[in-house]
């Protein structure tokens, strides 16, 4: 299976978009919960028609992605701490409303240590969590001693890891990533280190080394898709055809890769 991040950056209404996704070969996406960073840019709400209008066009939701304006609020003991938690918890609700079943969020980065009342509210977002049947994959950026915190503190089946390629080599090159949590993999998103922001590029245009990343993925339990988690900021002399079609070529070379390993 095949899935890319619905917001790869042309501006398009959803119902076009989803369309030349599929046209493209992808089985499904990878949804933006939030008009943030000014992506409702039809003033539509679209972020929680997207999942009909995704479906419509014969695709399937593998996760949302949770905002990030605040993320670094979670672990403060005031009302915009209570803000992030609520909004999580909402996501969470708002996956089981829609059937989807997982959701993807950042945890606060490395300047903001998780402590006691954090760990709090990542247990009220671990039971929700439970009781609604939906998966928090928690996403690598520069965040790897809360995330080791959260993950080694918290057993659950409905926490999990989200692997994020750019940011692994980005900010934990010398960190094997998928070795320390690939056990409780749960979402991916694969992208290049290439590009104006060193991130967020197609795979096999930047310096990555996707033999080995694909090999460990094989190594793992994931039964998940092949998500692109790419962005067009350095493929601008592309159509967003053009762009589709070249990004799930690269997902197909990804998915041959891992299953070379496979055998």
């Amino acid at each position: 299976m095949f899935t890319i991040y619905d917001w790869f950056g042309y501006q398009l209404p959803n119902k076009e978009r989803f369309q030349l996704i599929k046209e493209a070969g992808f089985d499904g996406v990878l949804l933006w919960w939030s008009d943030g960073f000014g992506r409702d840019c039809f003033g539509q709400n679209d972020y929680r028609k997207g999942p009909q209008i995704a479906r419509e066009a014969g695709l399937f939701i593998e996760n949302i992605h949770a905002p990030v304006q605040s993320e670094n609020n979670l672990w403060l003991d005031n009302l915009d701490g209570e803000t992030v938690a609520d909004c999580y918890l909402q996501c969470i609700a708002d996956c089981a409303e829609f059937g989807i079943p997982t959701m993807v969020l950042h945890l606060p980065n490395e300047d903001n240590p998780c402590n006691t009342l954090g760990l709090d509210r990542i247990k009220r977002i671990t039971e929700k969590a439970e009781q609604l049947g939906v998966n928090v994959a928690l996403e690598n950026l520069w965040n790897l001693s809360n995330l080791a915190y959260v993950l080694d503190h918290v057993d659950s089946p409905r926490i999990g890891f989200c692997y994020d390629s750019g940011h692994h080599y980005r900010h934990y090159p010398k960190d094997d990533l998928l070795s320390m949590y690939g056990s409780r993999l749960m979402a991916l998103h694969l992208h290049d280190n290439n590009g104006s922001y060193a991130q967020h590029g197609l795979p096999f245009d930047g310096t990555l080394d996707w033999s080995t990343i694909m090999k460990e993925i094989a190594g793992t339990d994931y039964s998940g898709a092949t998500a692109i988690e790419a962005m067009n900021w350095d493929y601008k002399d592309l159509s967003v055809n053009e762009y589709l079609h070249k990004a799930f070529e690269r997902a197909k070379r990804l998915e041959t890769l891992k299953l070379r390993f496979e055998e």
